[in-house]
């Protein structure tokens, strides 16, 4: 496995590959939905590139940039186990060298649900998503499903721009008690792990009532805060039924959608998704 931190060293390697290569792009802090990812790529692909870069265009000036959890030697040694053939994990300064001023904006699919409460999250993620499939050369790219709202992003960048890279979403990985999997989830206390698997119950019972006929999207919707409204320790951000490919919120479920929600747990913010006929 070769660790990469330049990307010449990253275009050396690529120019030796035969065959196709699937990337992951991770900001590291591995955990099994990264891993899924990684497997997904390695039965689909003959070369499997891993980047590990925390990316700080996409944090807010009060978010949790330099808290967020950070063990390089970590990852590598999952990465090792999984057999992975490129690690791209570069400093700061190799992405935006002093001077770098170019960005990469979605429009307004991008201004939505988390554009709306994290404003410039998903120029930050256009931005480097671009430069690292400009330095991978992937045929593949894999993401998760949890991060719904960033699939539809990344696949408009990529169609807009005529990137060739064929964009993966791959299901959700949960705890058992249903909790999805995600690096954040460390910040959370004894209590707070507690009652966050509610999150994942109560999109849950909204897909069931979708499942059982319901279309108007408001109901939807105020099943899940209704659920939500039962847990004192969480706080919720937004909870939204939007169609799969604008992310434009719906009155009435009758095409491809996405139900998807934000909700605080003391200082740490959780993000989940369900599909409603989407793929």
């Amino acid at each position: 496995m070769l660790v990469a931190e330049r990307i010449e060293q990253v275009r050396a390697w690529r120019g030796h590959v035969t065959g196709s290569v699937g990337f992951v792009p991770t900001m590291g802090y591995l955990h099994a939905g990264h891993l899924e990812l990684v497997r997904r790529a390695r039965r689909e692909n003959n070369a499997v590139a891993v980047s590990i870069f925390v990316n700080p265009l996409q944090f807010g000036p009060h978010e949790d940039f330099e808290r967020y959890p950070r063990d390089l030697q970590r990852d590598l040694r999952l990465l090792q186990d999984e057999q992975v053939d490129l690690v791209f994990a570069p400093r700061v300064a190799e992405i935006y060298p002093p001077g770098f001023s170019t960005a990469v904006d979605v429009g307004p699919i991008g201004e939505r649900l988390e554009g709306a409460s994290r404003p410039g999250h998903f120029r930050g993620v256009a931005t480097v998503v671009t430069k690292l499939f400009m330095i991978v050369g992937p045929h593949r790219a894999y993401f998760g499903w949890k991060d719904a709202q960033q699939v539809v992003v990344i696949r408009k960048l990529v169609a807009d721009l005529a990137i060739p890279v064929e964009i993966v979403a791959v299901p959700t990985v949960r705890e058992e008690d249903g909790l999805a999997c995600s690096s954040r989830n460390v910040y959370l206390s004894p209590e707070e792990r507690r009652v966050a698997p509610a999150l994942y119950a109560a999109l849950a019972h909204a897909r069931a009532l979708w499942q059982e006929g319901a279309r108007d999207a408001e109901t939807l919707r105020q099943a899940v805060r209704a659920r939500l409204a039962e847990e004192p320790l969480i706080r919720l951000d937004y909870v939204s039924v939007a169609d799969a490919g604008t992310m434009e919120e719906l009155v009435v479920v009758d095409r491809p959608a996405i139900l998807s929600l934000a909700a605080w747990l003391g200082t740490t913010r959780l993000i989940d998704a369900v599909l409603l006929g989407a793929e």
